[in-house]
């Protein structure tokens, strides 16, 4: 009867092991934040947990140095790498956890039980997503700019 009671105990300690390192890991996952800047200083971006941004900062010479166009593209890297430093941080943090085998940015992905052939074929059938905002297939949009229409919509 001892040794079963060891046993328990035992079963007991190691939970309880298990569910502190959870909880240390949650909270580092919590505070995952990656930090970017564009190589000309003028925009920088802040990407929390699950690559939500958090932050955005554009600099006064990002409108003069850069065409709408140019800075929408250096933002978008621009998240992206800050993006790409807190998933980092996300795989750094999981991999403390899971055993040496499991890729922790295929668990992340949801890719970890699948062969590459699986999520490929996946990814093949998934539909693209068309862009709303292209010019061609938006051609009856109207400014935001046009006086009427601002005029209209504050009555």
């Amino acid at each position: 009867m001892d040794d079963h009671r060891a046993q328990v105990e035992e079963l007991l300690a190691d939970y309880r092991r298990s569910r502190e390192q959870l909880v240390s890991v949650q909270r580092e996952l919590s505070a995952v934040a990656g930090r970017a800047t564009s190589p000309d200083g003028t925009v920088s971006a802040t990407v929390g947990t699950g690559g939500k941004l958090v932050e955005l900062e554009l600099s006064e010479l990002a409108y003069r140095r850069h065409r709408p166009e140019q800075l929408a593209e250096l933002i978008v890297r621009t998240v992206g790498a800050a993006a790409a430093s807190a998933a980092e941080d996300t795989y750094q943090a999981l991999g403390a956890v899971l055993p040496s085998s499991t890729d922790p940015a295929a668990l992340v992905a949801g890719t970890a039980d699948l062969k590459p052939d699986e999520y490929e074929a996946e990814l093949v059938q998934q539909p693209a997503r068309r862009r709303v905002d292209d010019d061609e297939d938006n051609e009856q949009r109207e400014s935001w700019l046009d006086s009427e229409l601002i005029d209209r919509r504050v009555r």
